[in-house]
């Protein structure tokens, strides 16, 4: 009898800002791993997600939304989106149904020129598309890309998410398992902390403030009692924007010390013991050195 193939690549899953990227990968994973808000452009970074099958292995990469970029920090998410699409073995282009497709054609031929791999296009959030629609939304899709499916999910309920991954499963090549199968990303725990603080400033603050904001862990130290003492230190662009993360009598940054502290314990299985401190960085989103010092310039 023939052993079963073992299937694994790399699927990139890219789309605008606020589509439902993160979501869709905390959905797959069954974990929440990647920051998610009701902001745009939460995510900065490109982040692996290792999702497991049987007979085989998913590395996801969620990717910054593809918008247009003004500052340095900007671009440098739009270059994380875009690189994204090469040199994988599949590409799941995400879109929110609730958008008129005929307005979306432009960027998707623009992102997807050139491109090699096979392209899902994932058509999300069909909770919110009215009844009788779906069914043309996805014919004027198949005529701006030839990809290889169209398929409707919704991110937030799970429906058809499933489908997604076995489909995912049966397009990519037979390979090796590039990670061991008991672990979800492949980024440091730092990386990790760093961005559940970031996530419940975007949750907590408004306007500018959240895009203006850079967290650095400064020290993850875990102490003989098993407390797990981490500093932090969020940088902002103004000191008027220190001043809304710190809050009346400090209670802004208190808010966001305790949820995130909340999340981190739940992600370590530990007691954390959590300082957060806030520093002006003037103009830190167009500057090189310092995107390069808080991680966002290779």
């Amino acid at each position: 009898m023939s052993e079963k193939i073992f299937r694994s690549g790399f699927v990139s899953i890219v789309g605008r800002p606020n589509v439902g990227k993160s979501t869709l990968l905390n959905r797959i994973l069954g974990e929440k791993l990647m920051i998610t808000s009701d902001k745009p452009q939460t995510t900065r970074n490109q982040i692996k997600g290792i999702h497991n099958v049987p007979g085989g292995q998913i590395v996801f990469l969620d990717t910054p939304g593809i918008h247009r970029a003004k500052t340095r920090l900007n671009k440098f998410m739009v270059e994380e989106a875009l690189s994204s699409v090469q040199g994988v073995d599949l590409i799941l282009f995400l879109v929110d149904g609730a958008f008129d497709p005929e307005k979306e054609a432009g960027m998707i031929r623009e992102v997807l020129s050139g491109v090699e791999a096979p392209v899902i296009l994932v058509l999300n959030k069909i909770d919110l598309i009215p009844k009788g629609d779906l069914l043309g939304r996805m014919a004027v899709y198949g005529e701006t890309y030839p990809f290889k499916e169209i398929i409707p999910v919704s991110a937030a309920s799970g429906d058809g998410v499933e489908q997604l991954v076995q489909l995912v499963h049966t397009l990519l090549p037979e390979g090796p398992c590039y990670f061991p199968d008991d672990i979800l990303t492949d980024v440091p725990e730092r990386f990790i902390v760093a961005e559940i603080i970031r996530e419940k400033i975007f949750r907590l603050t408004h306007d500018e403030v959240p895009y203006s904001t850079a967290v650095v862990v400064d020290s993850f130290k875990e102490r003989e009692t098993g407390v797990v003492a981490i500093q932090a230190t969020i940088n902002v662009e103004r000191d008027s924007q220190k001043g809304i993360i710190i809050g009346r009598k400090g209670e802004m940054l208190k808010k966001i010390g305790t949820q995130a502290r909340q999340e981190i314990e739940r992600l370590l299985d530990a007691k954390v013991f959590l300082e957060l401190f806030v520093r002006v960085s003037g103009e830190w989103s167009d500057n090189s050195r310092m995107l390069k010092e808080f991680g966002y310039e290779s």
